[in-house]
């Protein structure tokens, strides 16, 4: 790959790993970046070999320290709303991917770092990792998601308190939240998410497919809708060559062979 890139775009087995790659602007979201983030999503959904995929920042100083300021600072409405749909489609993309998507991060993840972490299905960081969404402290809000994902992740007290506030967390302060998943050592981060990854990658990929989709798609509807969806996506398993080898596996006490079919 060309080391002019901003996106680094790899794949270990069944596990995708894509790099931020502005380590010198602490990984910051230029348009440049977003760009080619749109293209590795794309990439990425359309190889049957993946299973999930490990979103993380190159160096150990940033995830993705925010939005490229530089190139905001002139933008009109017109412009900053472009700006902001881009974002919404990459969200929109990882949440409606069929394959997993785990944010390692390991350091800074504010602003447009924080949402981009809160787009994919769970976010593993390091003890030295900081999170916040300070965008009132430059006279805007979160514009890629930011609002309604921390709410619905921490709740809409906290989220309020910290888009208001602007503050900046600690990793331990963001895992009592719920804002983290897990914490893991700088060293131990890669490790644990890639390892997470491959037991991912061993289930039933169809299965794992089904249960995001109906997680995401189940979460605003009332209670009884909900399950209903929930009940649609199990029967729909059945006859499937996954649901056949995963139970005939079980029943064999053998590990399964799932094809994604």
């Amino acid at each position: 790959m060309s080391g002019d890139r901003l996106v680094e775009v790899t794949a270990e087995g069944p596990i995708g790993l894509v790099t931020l790659r502005r380590e010198k602007a602490l990984n910051a979201l230029s348009s440049a970046l977003m760009g080619e983030l749109v293209e590795a999503i794309a990439d990425l959904e359309g190889r049957a070999d993946l299973r999930a995929v490990i979103v993380t920042g190159a160096g150990t100083k940033a995830f993705a320290a925010g939005a490229d300021i530089a190139e905001m600072q002139e933008m009109e409405a017109e412009q900053a709303l472009r700006l902001s749909v881009r974002g919404a489609d990459i969200g929109r993309a990882m949440e409606r991917s069929r394959l997993i998507w785990i944010a390692a991060v390991n350091g800074f993840a504010l602003g447009g770092g924080c949402e981009l972490a809160m787009c994919c299905d769970f976010i593993y960081a390091s003890t030295t990792a900081k999170f916040g969404q300070p965008e009132v402290k430059l006279g805007v809000i979160p514009g890629f998601g930011g609002t309604q994902r921390l709410a619905r992740r921490v709740g809409i007290g906290k989220a309020i308190e910290l888009i208001a506030t602007g503050d900046i967390i600690g990793a331990d302060e963001a895992l009592r939240i719920g804002l983290v998943d897990s914490l893991y050592s700088p060293a131990e981060l890669m490790e644990q998410a890639r390892g997470v990854a491959q037991r991912i990658a061993a289930s039933g990929p169809l299965a794992v497919a089904a249960a995001k989709r109906v997680i995401h798609d189940g979460r605003a509807l009332p209670l009884d809708q909900a399950i209903a969806l929930e009940g649609e996506g199990f029967a729909g398993l059945f006859g499937t060559a996954d649901q056949r080898e995963g139970m005939a596996a079980f029943l064999g006490k053998r590990p399964a062979a799932f094809q994604g079919k």
